[in-house]
Parts: C-alpha cells; structure tokens; sequence
C-alpha cells in the first residue's frame, strides 16, 4: 500500500511500534523534514488507510481499526513496511498486526466461567498482492516476541477463516474451546492462566437437578424453635385440694361448674318433647273448658 508522502523516512525500521499516543518513531540521522510537515499527521492517515482496507477485505460495514480508536484504547499497532518496493523513492506498507488487553469471560473445557485479561488479536491484515511471502508470519512472530506471549495464549476477536488457517498451518492451533461470545481461544488457553479472580462451578445436568439440596433437608429435619411468646408452654391450672366454700355475698360470684359437652339439635328437640309439662301449665289447661284438644296439644 503507498502513499503521497515518504513512508520510509516516516517509518525508518522494517517493524515500527506504535501506541495510543501516535507518536512518529525516532528518525535517522542526518533526515530532514520540513518544519511544516506534521508527522503524526502522516501517522494518522496511515492508520485510516490500514484499517479502510482491512474491513474491506474481511467484508466488515466499517473499520475497526482507526487513529480515534486508537487514540482512545490502550491498543498497540505492529506495521510492516516493504522497503523493496518504491515509488519515486517512497516506500509502501505492507500490513498491520493490532493487538490489546482486554478482560473476557470465557469458558474452560469444563464450561466453567473464568475472568482473564489476555492479551487479544484484534486486527490483521496483509496487503492482497503481498499475501503468501511470508510477511504475515514475520509480523506475528515480532509480535510474540515483542509481548513474551505464546501463540495458545491469546484470544483472537472474529478472526476469519484466513487468519485460522494462518494460525493451524505456522503454529498448530486447531482445536478451540467453545465460546458464547465472539473470542475465540485454542487448547492450552489456561495452561499457563493465572487463578481467575471469579470462577463459577460448572454446569449440572438435567438429571442431577433436585428440588432443595442435602443441606436443606438436613435443615427441614431439625426442629426450629417459634420466636418468644409462642414458644412458652401453656400452663394447665391444678384443681385446688380443697375448693373453697360458696358464698352468697353479692361481692362475690358463685362458682361455675365445667362446661357441658355441645348436644345435637335434633336430640334436644327430642327430649323437649319428652319433657313433662311444667305445673303451671297444666293449672292453665284444667281450668279451660272451652279448649279443644288439638289446641291444648298445641299449648302444650
């Protein structure tokens, strides 16, 4: 990829670093550059040209690679120059390698949740016509160099189906933990993973869930004390030895008998029926001539 402006003595080494401050790298001795020219500038668009082309070629709807992104993130930006190919003396890039920290949650072979900061490949790119010279594998090893990492170690964002093919043929990765989000992390990923800060117990089966656990039937076994005053005993009354004597005071109410048992209604009605009528009753019906039988019974 060239560009209008020198791209070999903006970018004096073959591998030039670059952070989120955008800063031109130190220049060789005895270069000049006109005092007008902005150098970080010249930086600047060689990052949004990278990254346009980068989308372009992975069929994204827009960069993910730009010098406001990388302004604003802790990322680092590893470019390869091509110091063979010139224009008028220029220079011309040849791809870029973006990679960063970031925390994740992933999960391990035994689908258990683990939080990590590993360090991610968030953008790679290699100029079409300059693809299968080897360049790639340059750039991606100065960076595991660079940041003392293994290649089992990261966690690749989106990577395309170039890029794992890239990593399976130079660096044997194959086999991939499976994930819920858009990472994607290679076998051995936690070989060399420090304890994660929060890590939740695996998945259970639908045949090993129970309704309550061993500790709450454990809990359902043991009888639990009522809170105060329920957990006070009624007290039954003792009968004295001797009840005291009745007394026909008008300060003092006579002494009630227990309560008798609850009668049926139709057994009561039976032994109204059967009681005899009382004397002043009968008084009334003797001395009644005129009254039939059928009212007496009725009176009765």
């Amino acid at each position: 990829m060239e560009f209008p402006f020198d791209v070999d003595a903006l970018l004096p080494e073959r591998i030039t670093v670059l952070d989120q401050h955008l800063r031109p790298p130190a220049r060789r001795p005895g270069t000049t550059t006109p005092a007008r020219v902005d150098l970080q500038q010249q930086i600047m668009t060689i990052v949004d040209e990278l990254g346009k082309a980068s989308a372009k070629a992975q069929h994204l709807p827009a960069p993910i690679t730009s010098a406001s992104r990388m302004q604003s993130n802790r990322h680092v930006m590893y470019i390869l120059k091509d110091t063979s190919a010139r224009m008028a003396g220029k220079g011309a890039i040849v791809g870029f390698l973006k990679v960063g920290y970031k925390k994740l949650f992933v999960l391990d072979d035994r689908e258990a949740h683990n939080e990590v900061e590993p360090l991610c490949i968030l953008d790679f790119y290699i100029h079409e016509s300059l693809q299968r010279h080897g360049h790639g594998r340059e750039l991606f090893q100065y960076m595991l160099q660079k940041e003392r990492v293994e290649p089992h170690q990261l966690a690749i964002d989106r990577p395309s189906q170039k890029l794992l093919k890239f990593l399976n043929k130079h660096y044997s990765l194959e086999t991939t933990v499976p994930q819920v989000n858009n990472f994607v992390i290679f076998e051995g990923f936690f070989a060399h993973q420090h304890p994660p800060a929060r890590k939740l117990p695996p998945k259970r089966a639908e045949g090993d869930i129970k309704p309550y656990s061993s500790s709450d039937r454990e809990f359902l076994k043991v009888a639990v004390e009522p809170p105060w005053p329920l957990n006070r005993a009624p007290r039954r009354a003792t009968p004295p030895a001797h009840p005291p004597p009745r007394s026909s005071s008008l300060g003092n109410s006579p002494e009630r008998g227990p309560l008798r048992p609850f009668v049926p209604e139709q057994e009561l009605l039976r032994s109204l029926r059967l009681c005899p009528p009382h004397p002043t009753a009968r008084l009334l019906l003797a001395t009644d001539p005129g009254g039939s039988p059928a009212q007496r019974r009725r009176t009765r």
